[in-house]
């Protein structure tokens, strides 16, 4: 019997569903909270007989009775904190984007405090950063200066700032990863998932339009959870901030990889530039940590639509297909 028991908030997302599979298929002990209770991103993933395994937690990230609860009840001793409205939910309702990111952020953190957790690894984004025009050419360093053009990306940059304070004043360290185009089983919410949507759309056949064409850099879920995972299990003494790495590819060079597995694929794309770098370099992330999971696209890809062909005519799928 482990003596290990790790919380994932937002764990029924993209990342925390890969995260629990990822874990479950280890054998460890794994607390699931979350404020929904829909599981069709989990169901992809993890047989109902495995998902008994998980201890299943609906509470909300903004309520810090119910967070530090969990973490009491459970005898949580590591973290990964994941949860968050995405940009659309942050534009459409700031103030309650501001309670889940920026207060449930403190809430997990004022929560590991008085139990005693030394280490938190949480989700930052690439959206702590302006354009591209804002910055000098090539991949944007781990340090440069944040210059957010979105609501969302400021609660970002202010969660940042509260690992800082929490190190200084509790020293209780942390770890931010800042994904820039997540992909995968379970990607079906966000500005940048449409990626994902279009080799959904391969797979059953079906047209589909990408909203922008800027150049993103694509991390598979799969690699991006177990990079959680590990920079919840290895503290460093510090607060600190890693982007993830990889090639950028804009609309028409994504759409060309779907079709070299899937050729008759009916995809395009529209003229529109995200507020967002185009690239990132993870040198500081390989510089602290030995392992880099970074699959190479065309296998992420290719496995992403096979899985979506599995489930092509199971209910489970459909349920992603209809939000």
């Amino acid at each position: 019997m482990t003596d290990k028991t790790y919380i994932i908030t937002g764990a029924l997302g993209c990342i925390g569903a890969w995260s629990m599979h990822h874990l479950i298929k280890r054998g460890e002990r794994v607390v699931s909270f979350d404020v929904g209770d829909s599981s069709h991103r989990l169901d992809l993933l993890l047989t109902p007989e495995e998902q008994k395994h998980i201890i299943f937690v609906k509470a909300d990230l903004s309520d810090a009775a119910q967070v530090l609860a969990a973490f009491k009840k459970h005898r949580i001793t590591h973290v990964l904190h994941l949860a968050a409205l995405q940009v659309p939910f942050c534009r459409a309702d700031p103030v309650r984007g501001a309670q889940v990111n920026v207060v449930g952020t403190v809430n997990i953190f004022e929560a590991a405090r008085q139990s005693n957790i030394a280490h938190i690894a949480y989700a930052s984004s690439i959206a702590v950063y302006g354009p591209p025009s804002d910055y000098p050419p090539g991949a944007i360093q781990h340090d440069a200066l944040p210059a957010p053009r979105t609501i969302y990306g400021v609660y970002k940059q202010a969660n940042e700032g509260t690992g800082r304070i929490y190190w200084q004043d509790h020293q209780i360290s942390s770890t931010a990863l800042r994904p820039h185009t997540v992909y995968g089983i379970g990607r079906d919410q966000g500005l940048t998932s449409d990626p994902t949507k279009a080799m959904l759309a391969a797979a059953l056949g079906k047209p589909f339009q990408l909203n922008f064409n800027s150049p993103v850099q694509l991390q598979w879920a799969s690699d991006v959870a177990l990079q959680f995972i590990a920079a919840a299990e290895q503290p460093l003494a510090g607060a600190y901030a890693f982007n993830l790495g990889g090639q950028a590819y804009g609309a028409a060079q994504i759409i060309d990889m779907i079709r070299l597995i899937k050729p008759a694929a009916q995809l395009t794309f529209v003229e529109r530039t995200l507020p967002f770098p185009e690239s990132t370099a993870d040198s500081a992330l390989r510089q602290h940590f030995q392992t880099i999971y970074a699959t190479p696209i065309e296998e992420g890809v290719a496995q992403t639509i096979q899985h979506f062909e599995r489930f092509s005519h199971d209910e489970r799928l459909q349920k992603v297909i209809n939000g």
